[in-house]
């Protein structure tokens, strides 16, 4: 978990505003299941009390070290590939705006992020992959 730090206080109040907004613009009775990478923000105290009064809301966390299986991720490496490291910035400004005109660009035709294998196949394969972290341990 990360320390108790300004930084992480801000994430967390920000990670709060989001989920009740989550909480008012879903139906109330509908269970909710977010599947969120393993950021100590989702398991901070705050939070933790948070979802004791929001039953409805379950979180999922994908296995460490497996960011493949989390579509922004996958995103950010896209654009990492196609844009970032195409690049030369002299300030973040120059940055911010290359990565603007890369998502205005992708927008005109976007393509939806698809599993080409089946549960099984992917299941087998994160085991596999945790198996390997823990004989490196």
């Amino acid at each position: 978990m990360l320390e108790n730090t300004d930084d992480n206080s801000i994430l967390c109040k920000e990670f709060i505003k989001f989920l009740n907004l989550i909480d008012k613009q879903i139906p109330k009775d509908m269970d909710l299941h977010l599947i969120m990478d393993n950021y100590g923000t989702h398991k901070t105290e705050a939070v933790k009390k948070w979802l004791t009064k929001h039953p409805r809301f379950n979180f999922h966390f994908i296995p460490t070290s497996s960011s493949w299986l989390n579509m922004v991720e996958r995103f950010f490496g896209v654009i990492t590939a196609k844009r970032i490291r195409r690049g030369v910035f002299r300030s973040v400004n120059e940055l911010e705006t290359a990565i603007r005109d890369f998502l205005t660009l992708h927008n005109e035709q976007p393509k939806i992020f698809k599993w080409t294998k089946d549960a099984e196949t992917i299941m087998a394969k994160v085991i596999k992959c945790k198996e390997a972290l823990v004989a490196l341990h």
